[in-house]
């Protein structure tokens, strides 16, 4: 263990320095609107961070990593179907939300269907929400948890524990600044942390590089024999259930990334909250899109940084999550580690930060402020407060559970999101692209789309880059037959 008191002052000096200024930053919240829209005034180009910072973060940093490590480049094909999914909801989608003035992406469906949808869908988002950021939470504890075993606090506690104690402390830092000052708050964090985890991501490779034989240069040739760098899977090998069981081939990753690009970017509150939060749908959609250029990037550089990592230690057996952590803490130079670790750290908070005030701010909009009129600006704030807090506390809980899996984390996530997102983009095109449908058709396709999607996960060998194109279509068919049958029968 290379974890020295200078990495440990470090990282403690950042983590107080970064809450202090997430405290100054967030100005004076004085309602819901300012605690969880920002005011609906923050630029463009801190809204395109913002959503970089929060739907890659800690899964980039160390997941992606251990990929490559283990696999190869294929993952980078999923970017080029996150563009053109962007592209999509940028035009077709985000325009229906700035007709009036939404809190959430639920809002439109209560306008288009009635409450009764509102409330479903925005209840499945905070289900689905809760357990994808749990598990990325865990991912977090990860190498905090491998610094702390090597130290004499950890001496007689258990491994169990000591990753509890590693999500509770990073849960309470990024909750300080989030309860305090709202998604101003979270936005301009995210802003800045975006900016040290990519420092942090390039001072790797540097160092990586310098460690290995031949430098750069022979570090990029030895992964390169080993097949590091094959980006696209034309295969279709195996047959037709070979092919939708295998979950990097390029028409799944173009298909199935664009399908989950859409309904990660919009529909999920955690990223449409941002959007709405730039105050127009120029701005919105100039930072939608702008962000799909950027993921690119920084996907290719994390990947980049497995593949060296795979030649540094020979390709020898470990855990794909504990790939990148391992290094820092073991061949970091004293006091890079500590840098690098807050990095990470970066990327931890500005994801868990941003889910408690997506969750917070659904719970408040779809649910207390439409039931609870008499509410007040000031009442308002004091229960976005008390919100907050509860879902930090149920994250905590959710990264706990998920401390048992042993799947690689990224795609964990991943699967989880996926297995709600098909029903929710399947409802919201119900209700964008077509007219007839109406609410007696909507839920009944809503549900047959998460039904569909129980029995894929349970009974068969689909990959999970094909869920949300198959729970979409399913919703949709559904809930135009439905639609349809109705009209007939009024006819008859």
């Amino acid at each position: 263990m290379h974890f020295t008191w200078l990495d440990t002052f470090v990282l403690i000096a950042y983590i107080a320095g970064i809450t202090w200024f997430g405290i100054r930053i967030a100005g004076k919240q004085v309602s819901s609107g300012d605690y969880f829209l920002g005011g609906r005034k923050i630029p463009w180009w801190a809204v395109c961070f913002a959503i970089v910072a929060t739907e890659t973060s800690t899964l980039t940093f160390i997941s992606i990593p251990g990929l490559a490590y283990i696999t190869n480049m294929n993952f980078l094909q999923l970017t080029l179907g996150y563009f053109i999914g962007r592209a999509i909801v940028a035009w077709i989608i985000l325009p229906s939300y700035f007709r009036g003035e939404l809190g959430t992406a639920y809002t439109f469906l209560a306008n288009r269907f009635g409450t009764p949808m509102k409330n479903l869908a925005s209840g499945v988002f905070m289900l689905t929400r809760l357990a994808a950021d749990g598990v990325r939470l865990f991912a977090t504890a990860i190498p905090l948890a491998l610094i702390l075993q090597g130290t004499l606090l950890a001496a007689n506690i258990s491994q169990e524990w000591i990753y509890i104690g590693s999500i509770l402390l990073i849960a309470i830092v990024s909750l300080s600044y989030t309860y305090v000052g709202g998604l101003r708050a979270v936005v301009w964090m995210d802003v800045v942390q975006l900016f040290i985890y990519f420092a942090g991501a390039i001072a790797a490779i540097i160092i990586v590089s310098g460690d290995i034989e031949g430098g750069l240069a022979g570090g990029i040739a030895r992964a390169a024999e080993a097949g590091k760098y094959e980006i696209f899977n034309f295969s279709f090998e195996g047959g037709l259930k070979e092919f939708f069981s295998t979950p990097y081939t390029f028409i799944a990753s173009i298909i199935g990334g664009a399908f989950l690009s859409m309904a990660s970017h919009g529909i999920d509150q955690l990223i449409v909250q941002r959007l709405l939060a730039a105050g127009a749908l120029p701005a919105s959609r100039k930072a939608l899109v702008t962000t799909g250029g950027i993921i690119i990037i920084q996907f290719a550089l994390f990947l980049f940084l497995g593949s060296l990592l795979f030649v540094f230690y020979g390709g020898a057996e470990i855990v794909p999550d504990e790939v990148f952590p391992m290094f820092i803490i073991e061949e970091m130079p004293a006091g890079l580690s500590g840098i690098i670790i807050a990095a990470l750290f970066a990327a931890a908070m500005s994801t868990l930060s941003s889910s408690i005030t997506a969750l917070g701010s659904a719970t408040m909009y779809d649910y207390v402020i439409p039931y609870y009129k008499k509410l007040n600006k000031s009442n308002e704030l004091a229960v976005s407060r008390l919100i907050t807090l509860a879902w930090c506390a149920l994250l905590v809980g959710s990264a706990v559970f998920f401390m048992q899996s042993s799947q690689i984390v990224v795609e964990l996530a991943l699967s989880i999101a996926s297995f709600t997102y098909g029903g929710l983009l399947g409802t919201f095109f119900l209700g964008v692209l077509f007219k007839r449908p109406d609410i007696k058709d909507a839920i009944p396709a809503f549900m047959a789309g998460i039904a569909i999607m129980i029995y894929i996960i349970l009974f068969t060998s689909v990959a999970w880059t094909w869920y949300t194109l198959i729970g979409t279509v399913v919703t949709v068919f559904t809930g135009q037959f439905l639609s349809i049958m109705s009209s007939f029968l009024r006819k008859r």
